[in-house]
């Protein structure tokens, strides 16, 4: 399993968030870049980034700040929030980026969705964000009606290779994954599922990892220090 530690951004700088509440803001370094290259010298696989900013809003807000940051490493960055048009694809996959996340355009633009994997396949990864077992969009704003397992099959139909699941009301709050829900997702689809939300510790690294999971998403519990990224590597990396 890949472990993959997160910089969430607001007016270019690191923030953690409480269950995608925005008014519950936390910074939590003064440069994503030093973040950034810190997860890199720890031997992080892959960075996620998501400007939530752009989640909100659907427009490049951060897009220059994380373009710089991704080209300034060597590991791979994946990027989510705000990305609803194939031009805003294209920038970011011709600007160092190496996966992009479409959450929002996924759920409301099936067409849009189809043509960014047509062009770029596994560089496109689908987020799948919920509340009560209900896909949300909108920077977490907006319920739908929408089961998550029923998404994630449709989204298996389309294509996609990958997909990044937070159960919202875990998010931030150092609780524990959701491990049911995520058991459901894995014997519901065969694609890769990233767990994303709830991580305070080791323990929690593996229990995601005893699941078979590709990969799991860890940012606050570094940040409140409840969490070591270098132990958390080394045991994702086991066996």
């Amino acid at each position: 399993m890949i472990l993959l530690p997160a910089i969430d951004i607001i007016d270019k700088a690191p923030v953690r968030l409480y269950q995608g509440d925005y008014h519950q803001k936390e910074v939590v370094g003064q440069s994503v870049l030093e973040i950034a290259k810190e997860f890199e010298a720890m031997k992080a696989q892959y960075l996620h980034m998501v400007d939530l900013d752009g989640a909100k809003s659907g427009k490049l807000e951060n897009a220059r700040l994380i373009c710089q940051t991704a080209r300034a490493l060597s590991i791979p960055v994946e990027v989510g929030g705000g990305i609803r048009s194939m031009d805003t694809v294209d920038f970011y996959l011709t600007s160092g980026v190496s996966r992009v996340i479409l959450g929002t355009a996924a759920l409301e633009d099936p067409a849009f969705l189809k043509t960014a994997l047509k062009k770029y396949g596994e560089k496109i990864a689908v987020g799948i964000d919920c509340k009560d077992g209900k896909v949300c969009a909108s920077g977490w704003l907006v319920q739908s009606d929408i089961d998550y397992l029923d998404f994630a099959k449709t989204m298996e139909d389309y294509g996609v290779q990958t997909i990044i699941f937070t159960d919202i009301s875990k998010d931030g709050t150092l609780a524990g994954p959701n491990l049911e829900m995520l058991k459901k997702l894995k014997d519901a689809v065969s694609i890769q599922i990233i767990a994303s939300g709830g991580i305070r510790d080791l323990s929690h690294i593996q229990a995601l990892k005893d699941l078979d999971l590709y990969g799991a998403i860890t940012g606050k519990a570094m940040y409140a220090h409840t969490l070591d990224l270098k132990e958390a590597l080394k045991l994702c990396k086991e066996g």
